[in-house]
């Protein structure tokens, strides 16, 4: 199969996507897309399968059935050219403490097979792009959250990927780091990089996405933007229109608020 993709494709398309352990299904026919140069929230109540997609996302898990694609590649036939076009950053730090950031930066250029020169160029340009070169020579140990997922996040950008995949990468920031990271997510955005993010707040979703996907069931039940969304659901913020479909009554049925 040519590891060259179609033209003009979304960032992330995915149809009829299943994925069990055991005899416990988690995800039973999941359609998504996620349009380039957008952002795309996948919500969903813990245990949902939102970091389950993200890993067959990113190749880490292999799906039971379905078409999965990422910048036009196949996750199944073509791993290696889904891996070289994607970022993902965990909901668990990347980064290793006992080196200085710098040195995380040119760790991980070293391991996208940069040259020495051209990695610490990236490395200096993403440091001065995060607000992080006054203490990139110093321990990581040292920083405060938000300026280690500020550098989780800059690893992640590392070799220019055209998606990104972020799974709850402000779990545990204070308010204010928490806004910062949005600012550097929406600049990253502006540049033309797709976003699929997963999330518990609320609110980061309603502020950053272009559209919200919420899964819960095994399916995603309901998909629009958040003003959509609310407007559907005669709701006045994300969190009554997520309680709403999720709670134990809800209609798994409901449809798009296209």
């Amino acid at each position: 199969m040519s590891d060259t993709p179609p033209t003009t494709c979304p960032a992330v398309d995915i149809r009829g996507l299943r994925k069990s352990y055991g005899d416990q299904s988690v995800l039973d026919g999941v359609d998504l897309t996620v349009e380039a140069g957008t952002i795309t929230a996948l919500l969903g109540p813990n245990g949902a399968g939102k970091t389950t997609i993200v890993g067959i996302l990113s190749t880490l898990l292999r799906p039971d059935a379905g078409t999965v694609r990422v910048a036009g590649y196949d996750v199944v036939a073509q791993p290696e050219a889904v891996r070289a076009a994607i970022g993902v950053t965990a909901q668990m730090s990347a980064v290793d403490d006992l080196l200085t950031g710098v040195e995380n930066l040119r760790l991980m250029a070293s391991l996208h097979h940069l040259g020495r020169r051209a990695g610490r160029e990236r490395a200096d340009a993403l440091l001065a792009q995060f607000g992080l070169a006054d203490a990139a020579r110093k321990p990581v140990s040292t920083w405060s959250g938000g300026m280690r997922r500020k550098l989780d996040l800059a690893m992640t950008l590392v070799g220019n990927p055209a998606v990104v995949f972020l799974d709850e990468p402000t779990a545990g920031l204070d308010p204010r780091s928490r806004r910062t990271l949005w600012d550097e997510v929406r600049a990253l955005v502006a540049t033309g990089t797709t976003i699929l993010l997963t999330t518990q707040y609320l609110e980061e979703a309603d502020q950053l996405a272009d559209r919200v996907a919420v899964l819960d069931g095994g399916h995603i039940i309901a998909e629009g933007s958040p003003a959509e969304l609310k407007s559907a659901h005669g709701a006045g913020s994300l969190d009554d229109v997520f309680l709403r479909l999720t709670e134990p009554s809800a209609d798994l049925t409901t449809k798009d608020a296209d």
